[in-house]
């Protein structure tokens, strides 16, 4: 896991180091473990060196930021060239499947100078081209430079596990492993990109696509690669390279299924593993965390000197202390826990402003910061995290509500109605709210299509947001979540992995875990296992009783303690986010009354602050809009964003 940034000139443009140097600087924290920078000056001169000071000025110019985890010695430097000097990469990643790779190019006569993944990855490139994203199991972001084709090729992992961005400069283009390096290129623009900025505000999410709420910067999606030429570098279409199959449908029986998944994941577990640096686990005490750190434990034994670390919620409601010390006092391992405050959010928020980029949509995001420097302080570098197993398999709440509008778009009324009744008993459900949102998620039904626009309208956009900004910048207003087809759980497990959920949790994730030099791996995304997840039957993953996960309550038996496997709660890293801002009331009101805030000509500011003092007078319900108010004012004051327009 690395940081890698590069530039190319436009018409003959050169590169001046300094350029390169100030991308790595922004870059620094991804990789304490040394640097390194190429300059290429077409035809054919290659200078690369670890001060970019004493490069000569080139066409094109790559920098690489190093944390060590494959083959810790010099021979794992970045970038990194081909025996003939043909072609040189930066790579941000781990492939969990180098080992077996480099076997098979031995085979077809390559030799290896190191015992790196980034080795391998090139070798592999160069033999079989852009064909190789498939062959990989890992999470990666890199570029490969070709002196011969004169090209920059640049890719991203199937689900966007590790972050690639890029914009055009007035020098050229340019990408980097973060937004902040490229704000620091000259004509980079800091302005709002207004459709961005609606998905945020209306319904906190960011990150799916290729846009961000940065008008002129770009991210490249999930699964696509991205090939440029170095003649003439303007940014050409992202090619997808792999998508979940959603139109097989496995005979396989339940019992089948989850044994099927658990050879599935401890595989995964098994590559998950492999480091030559001390590695945890994140730990919540719900089913995916203790199921990772039981397979840990099972498929390394006692050898492995596993260590959790845990956040710790001060509201009795929301703290799992007592579920992650069953599951690891069940494996043996060392717990570490972290115990954050309201005054220590308040503390730490400009740098987790600076790590993210980009708003996010809760304190959680705080909380999960934490654990990552808990385990930087205990000299951790690898962490293994269960991010993806809710999305695969219903984990969250509103799944219940996608499963039931299924079984009423299949016509299965008497399921459909067990459904509503037993999982209406679950913690955090209701027959009213699942009626809502089934028939929300039933758009074409007559009772919806009845709805008024004006209904509708306000729904879109609450008082607080002025519609007017909005419709003038030709921003689309939508529900969130839309429905097609038959298998509507499917669809909406397959938005939630690609749309709506999975891809901004995996930038929190990334950030956090890089801003204290630790890589973080998330062994439920592999393209085989969640192809697979895919072809099951809905009710294998939600039961008729709203039961969540159950093909892997099934599998995890006998290695995870039950009674983690028996769960009927969510909660997560959740933070007790109302009594933070309760405490933090002086400061909620200095930002709501800042000149930023007047700034931000999306919100109807008179509107916000009537309405947070509602929420503190107990008039208005508190959710997830006053963070996103708090959040959006303080990244634009950050950032010096330009939110007029």
């Amino acid at each position: 896991m690395c940081g890698i940034a590069g530039v190319l000139g436009y018409n003959q443009t050169t590169i001046d180091p300094a350029l390169l140097s100030r991308l790595d600087a922004a870059l620094q924290h991804r990789g304490p473990d040394g640097r390194g920078f190429l300059s290429y000056r077409r035809p054919a001169q290659i200078h690369v060196a670890q001060n970019p000071c004493t490069l000569p000025q080139g066409h094109a110019g790559l920098a690489h930021r190093r944390l060590a985890i494959f083959d810790v010695s010099a021979a794992g430097w970045q970038p990194m060239g081909t025996p003939d000097g043909r072609a040189y990469i930066v790579f941000n990643g781990a492939i969990y499947n180098y080992r077996e790779l480099r076997h098979e190019l031995a085979s077809y006569g390559y030799t290896f100078r190191s015992q790196s993944d980034t080795e391998v990855l090139l070798q592999a490139y160069m033999h079989f081209g852009p064909q190789v994203l498939t062959r990989l199991v890992g999470m990666f972001a890199f570029a490969i430079l070709d002196t011969q084709t004169q090209s920059l090729f640049l890719a991203r992992d199937a689900f966007g596990i590790k972050p690639l961005y890029y914009t055009s400069w007035q020098g050229g283009f340019a990408f980097a492993s973060e937004i902040v390096p490229l704000l620091s290129l000259p004509g980079v623009r800091r302005q709002v990109h207004p459709q961005r900025l609606y998905r945020y505000l209306r319904f906190g999410v960011t990150d799916d696509g290729d846009q961000t709420l940065f008008a002129g910067i770009q991210q490249l999606p999930a699964a696509h690669y991205l090939q440029l030429s170095l003649d003439t570098p303007a940014p050409a279409e992202p090619q997808c390279y792999w998508s979940v199959p959603l139109d097989q449908t496995s005979s396989l029986s339940f019992e089948q299924a989850a044994e099927t998944l658990r050879s599935l994941f401890l595989e995964n577990i098994r590559l998950h593993l492999r480091s030559d640096v001390p590695l945890g686990a994140a730990l919540s005490g719900g089913i995916d965390s203790s199921s990772i750190v039981a397979a840990m434990r099972r498929v390394e034994g006692q050898a492995l000197a596993l260590e959790t670390f845990s956040y710790v919620a001060a509201s009795e409601t929301l703290n799992e202390e007592s579920w992650a010390d069953m599951a690891a006092q069940h494996v043996g391992a060392k717990a570490h826990k972290t115990r954050p405050t309201p005054q220590d959010l308040v503390a730490d928020l400009p740098r987790l402003i600076e790590v993210q980029g980009e708003p996010f949509g809760s304190t959680s995001i705080y909380a999960q910061m934490r654990v990552f420097r808990l385990a930087r302080e205990a000299g951790i570098k690898v962490m293994l995290d269960g991010q993806g197993a809710d999305e695969l398999m219903g984990g969250y709440r509103p799944h219940v509500a996608a499963w039931l509008a299924s079984l009423l778009r299949q016509g299965r009324w008497a399921a459909a109605l067990r459904l509503l009744h037993r999982a209406s008993r679950l913690p955090g459900l209701s027959q009213r709210m699942l009626l809502e949102r089934a028939t929300g998620l039933l758009g074409t039904t007559q009772a919806m299509q009845g709805v008024s626009r004006r209904l509708l309208r306000s729904y879109l956009y609450p008082p607080w947001m002025k519609a007017a900004w909005f419709e003038a910048h030709d921003v689309v207003a939508a529900p969130l979540w839309q429905a097609h087809g038959k298998w509507l759980l499917r669809d909406h497990l397959h938005q939630a992995l690609t749309d709506q959920s999975l891809p901004m949790l995996l930038r929190y994730e990334d950030r956090n875990s890089m801003a204290f030099g630790i890589e973080s791996r998330v062994p439920f995304l592999t393209p085989q296992l969640v192809a697979f997840i895919f072809t099951l039957p809905e009710d294998y993953l939600i039961s008729t009783d709203g039961t969540s996960k159950c093909v892997l309550r099934r599998a995890m038996r006998g290695l995870t303690p039950d009674p983690i496997l028996d769960r009927g709660d969510k909660i997560g890293f959740a933070t007790p986010e109302q009594a933070w801002l309760d405490a933090l009331h002086p400061w909620v009101e200095d930002v709501l009354y800042s000149e930023t805030a007047k700034r931000i000509s999306a919100l109807d500011l008179p509107a916000v602050q009537r309405e947070w003092r509602g929420v503190m007078a107990g008039q208005k319900p508190f959710d997830s809009r006053c963070w996103r108010w708090l959040n959006v004012i303080c990244w634009a004051a950050h950032f010096e964003v330009d939110c007029e327009r």
